[in-house]
């Protein structure tokens, strides 16, 4: 009987996978631009692709899709729907400031630890 975990992956789960580890390391309080959270997930510039993503996530996820941001710190989500009022409402209990539909991101914007070896 073969491991799962020893089994060949898609190209398009890789990516995937690479997305979502990179999303749950960002901590509360914190947010990330589409663009950003791909560079960091290694996947170059594929900040629509990270938005189409995030938007087929199962409602009772547990990642953090609600600190992705637009460029600039924009809310990408239309004030009034159910997921932009849900991620307004979540930062706003992290502690982000919102002002006009935008995040600070020199305030609240998350930058890794750069580590070199």
């Amino acid at each position: 009987m073969t491991d799962p975990a020893d089994e060949e992956q898609s190209p398009a789960q890789i990516r995937r996978t690479a997305l979502y580890l990179t999303l749950a390391q960002v901590p509360a309080g914190c947010v990330v631009s589409y663009g950003d959270l791909a560079h960091l997930a290694g996947l170059g510039r594929a900040a629509r692709w990270v938005g189409r993503t995030l938007s087929q996530l199962p409602g009772d996820t547990k990642l953090p899709w609600h600190r992705v941001l637009g460029a600039g710190g924009r809310i990408s989500l239309p004030v009034g729907s159910a997921s932009g009022d849900e991620q307004r409402a979540r930062l706003r209990s992290e502690g982000v400031s919102i002002l006009n539909n935008r995040v600070d991101i020199r305030r609240h914007g998350w930058r890794p630890v750069e580590h070199s070896g």
